[in-house]
């Protein structure tokens, strides 16, 4: 299982990305939530050389798959073939009236937006015409001039960020490789991510070879202390997520319905400290791991084990370098999902 770390703010990004490749992390993420999220990949690839750099997520449907193709294909190129592209739909009322870009059906607008990003990147690397042509999205004119420079690393291995079957399903078809949000259980995994992920691949007349699963989750672990704390920081995410009416599918699998209608409705009352209140152990133990130090690579293995190929760890202040690696190593040792094939086939150039 490979492991990997996430970046902060721009001026920390170098240093950041220097200390995770030296701690022995696979690669570096940054989500889009209040900075661009590739000004900080681009200074964590100028200043490593081995970690892989990705976007967890970038908002697609914000975009024009040609913006973002031009964007990628050059972040690709710069970190010499490191860039993980990971995309996510966003919900309608932030792509509608905080981006002010048009919200179709979010699956088949993310799948659209995929296939129209590798028609215009098969375009620059075959020089065949661009000719893509779809519900959402029309890419016809491609002028020799606006082609850029090719690079020997093909394109970057896009992924799709979800939780309902419909998006993943998606993932499955069109993508390289899937991120699980954090408000997951393995049980969801089990009997609604993978299931939709083989359904997308038969469609697409794959397997899941070489396709990537990334799953976190919440860790609460370090000195007593640390535990305490990382705890209630744990059950303060688990109710924000779970007041969420589009993740009660998750808490509904588990029996806890209730729960999130309740969650809801406090929400609705700006009663935070009162959500968190509400999410026992029980709860807790579905969604994340509270755990000593020398226990969270076992409990990650009891977690993820067979069924994801990436996790995110994130040791606590009173880790020193040592015990960082060492931790990372105990988890990288973890077998990845029997079916996962690393270096296998990627998607070819699919139609809508």
């Amino acid at each position: 299982m490979k492991v990997d770390s996430t970046l902060g703010t721009l001026d920390a990004a170098a240093g950041q990305a220097r200390a995770a490749e030296a701690a022995g992390y696979d690669a570096v993420w940054t989500g889009e939530v209040n900075q661009d999220p590739f000004l900080p990949l681009t200074l964590a690839a100028d200043a490593t050389s081995t970690v892989g750099v990705g976007t967890s997520i970038t908002v697609a449907l914000a975009r024009s798959p040609m913006s973002l193709a031009y964007t990628a294909h050059d972040l690709h190129a710069f970190s010499g073939g490191r860039l993980r592209l990971g995309l996510g739909s966003q919900v309608k009322a932030h792509i509608t009236r905080r981006y002010s870009m048009p919200w179709g059906r979010p699956a088949p607008q993310l799948r659209e937006f995929v296939l129209a990003l590798r028609a215009i990147w098969s375009s620059w690397s075959e020089g065949t015409p661009l000719a893509f042509e779809g519900e959402y999205y029309r890419h016809t004119l491609m002028p020799p001039a606006f082609v850029p420079k090719p690079h020997p690393h093909g394109p970057p291995p896009v992924l799709l960020a979800g939780v309902g079957d419909g998006m993943t399903r998606v993932a499955g078809e069109v993508a390289d490789g899937f991120l699980c949000h954090w408000f997951t259980s393995p049980r969801w995994i089990r009997e609604h991510t993978i299931p939709a992920l083989l359904a997308g691949r038969q469609r697409a007349g794959r397997t899941l070879d070489g396709f990537d699963v990334i799953a976190g989750g919440f860790v609460a672990t370090g000195t007593d202390q640390e535990i305490t704390e990382g705890l209630a920081r744990m059950r303060a995410q688990i109710s924000f997520y779970g007041s969420t009416p589009a993740y009660r599918p998750v808490l509904e699998l588990h029996g806890w319905g209730d729960l999130g209608s309740e969650l809801t409705t406090l929400s609705r009352r700006n009663r935070w400290t009162d959500m968190a209140a509400l999410i026992d152990d029980e709860v807790v133990e579905a969604f994340g791991i509270v755990a000593a130090p020398a226990d969270v690579p076992a409990r990650i293995a009891e977690r993820l084990g067979g069924l994801a190929t990436r996790t995110t760890f994130t040791p606590p202040p009173s880790f020193g370098p040592e015990q960082t690696r060492e931790t990372l190593a105990a988890i990288q040792a973890i077998p990845g999902p029997a079916w996962h094939v690393p270096g296998g086939a990627r998607e070819g150039s699919l139609r809508p």
